[in-house]
């Protein structure tokens, strides 16, 4: 039985990357493998783990209710991260790991960073049951990113946010990228998938693709008053 039900887990994986993942424009054959590898009805509530595969977000219940971003977002995110061997990377709103799960076979290693304590302790969980030790869980306001960890290559945001990024910038070593979906309010209906990269102090943005995720309410711009 448990035979069966790896081998019907594989052959989703497959299917959501053919179908799902390589007709988004990600040609790129080693995020495509990670997708294929990495078996995300662990990372989702089970509830949820008939839509494992799907093309939707995924609700996850806890103090700090999260949505898991669409597989092909995600995956459309790491491959225009670039992400090399030998790099450092930080998942902010990591949640229960997945980001982190499908990095950890692309880089030197991987920093999970989220607010919510259950979350974080659900990817150490999920870190180990799939033998990642490059990939590591912390708990820290998301803001402020993960200091002692860093500096990092690649940081990516695995959320909605309107660009409040603040100490991440800082946590970049030269050169390095921060992807993430920006919208004008929490909530909106559709962002834009955003890379900025650091250059002597600056931080150039660029836009990527049309993209929508659940929103991280630590990456929020104040309340404008209008008079």
């Amino acid at each position: 039985m448990q035979n069966q039900q790896f081998a019907a887990s594989a052959a989703l994986r497959e299917t959501m990357v053919e179908r799902q993942i390589r007709t988004f424009d990600v040609p790129d054959l080693g995020v495509q493998a990670r997708m294929k590898a990495v078996p995300r009805e662990i990372f989702v509530d089970p509830a949820q783990a008939g839509l494992a595969y799907s093309d939707a977000r995924l609700p996850l219940a806890s103090q700090t209710p999260r949505e898991m971003t669409a597989p092909l977002i995600l995956a459309r995110l790491l491959k225009d991260a670039q992400l090399r061997e030998g790099e450092r990377v930080l998942v902010v709103a990591g949640a229960t790991g997945y980001a982190a799960a499908l990095i950890a076979g692309l880089v030197a290693s991987v920093v999970s960073l989220d607010v919510d304590e259950s979350f974080a302790a659900r990817a150490k969980a999920n870190f180990e049951t799939l033998g990642l030790t490059n990939a590591k869980s912390v708990v820290g306001p998301l803001a402020l990113g993960a200091p002692g960890e860093g500096p990092f290559d690649v940081i990516i945001v695995d959320g909605e946010t309107q660009g409040e990024f603040g100490a991440l910038f800082d946590q970049l070593t030269e050169n390095g990228r921060l992807l993430a979906i920006i919208s004008e309010r929490p909530g909106a209906r559709v962002g834009k998938a955003t890379l900025f990269k650091r250059g002597g102090g600056a931080f150039s943005p660029r836009a990527l693709f049309d993209a929508s995720a659940g929103a991280i309410p630590a990456f929020s711009k104040p309340p404008e008053f209008v008079f």
